[in-house]
């Protein structure tokens, strides 16, 4: 999967002559049609997408091979993968929610935390769920440059300074 990068899902069909409905997970959410051929999870399937216009809470599409509504409202569920070379380059100081999940966390001190399962958008910041280390339950880390001094891609970690607080107490 790191060859390609989910920008977006079908939330249903739209319409009665095989439009769907997309949600799109995108920076600039109209860019999705803008990757060229966007493939399904698994790959088994391929769409060249036309979207059509803005509608409430995501836009009305044409997906090539698509023609009822059935076979549209089929669809729904699935998650739309572009080819990351089709991406744009990012600054040093952002990142593709993908590349982050499954990372390692640590502590200053070299200490893992956990994981990240997944990067929660809340509008101030973003937030790393994290799967503590232990299978202690889950961390919510605030996603900022105190919080997250350091992500090293290349070396496939995060380094984190967590506010005071948020970690449970290890009791001797």
């Amino acid at each position: 999967m790191a060859d390609r990068v989910c920008v977006g899902a079908v939330a249903g069909a739209f319409g009665v002559r095989g439009e769907v409905k997309l949600k799109s997970f995108c920076a600039r959410p109209e860019s999705m049609g803008d990757y060229g051929t966007l493939a399904s999870e698994d790959g088994s399937r391929s769409f060249e997408v036309e979207i059509t216009r803005a509608v409430k809470n995501g836009f009305a599409a044409k997906l090539t091979g698509v023609r009822t509504r059935e076979e549209a409202d089929a669809l729904r569920g699935t998650r739309l993968y572009a080819p990351r070379e089709a991406l744009p380059t990012l600054p040093d100081d952002e990142f593709y929610h993908a590349d982050l999940i499954g990372l390692p966390v640590l502590d200053g001190g070299g200490v893992t935390l956990g994981k990240v399962r997944a990067v929660i958008e809340t509008g101030a910041h973003d937030i790393l769920e994290l799967h503590a280390a232990g299978g202690e339950g889950a961390i919510l880390l605030p996603f900022t440059k105190e919080s997250v001094p350091t992500v090293d891609l290349a070396a496939g970690r995060i380094v984190a300074d967590p506010p005071e607080g948020l970690l449970p107490v290890k009791r001797a």
